[in-house]
């Protein structure tokens, strides 16, 4: 069995399943950035745990970001 180097793949190696799981992945991704994000800039700085700012930084890290968000950054 011969494993192929992970960074030397092309959209075109991947099998039609492995295209479906990445695009899955990449659109829960965004949707999950997206949403954090407009309810940090909606959400008032007294209600915010910490920066805005540094928060807006962490929403970018993927998935951890966002639920890193919304289970910590947010007050209720």
């Amino acid at each position: 069995m011969q494993t192929q180097d992970v960074k030397g793949r092309r959209w075109s190696d991947l099998t039609d399943p492995q295209k479906t799981a990445l695009l899955v992945a990449a659109s829960v991704q965004l949707s999950l950035a997206a949403t954090a994000w407009v309810d940090l800039a909606r959400r008032p700085r007294d209600q915010v745990n910490g920066p805005k700012g540094a928060w807006a930084a962490v929403i970018a890290v993927n998935f951890v970001g966002p639920i890193s968000y919304f289970a910590f950054g947010r007050r209720r």
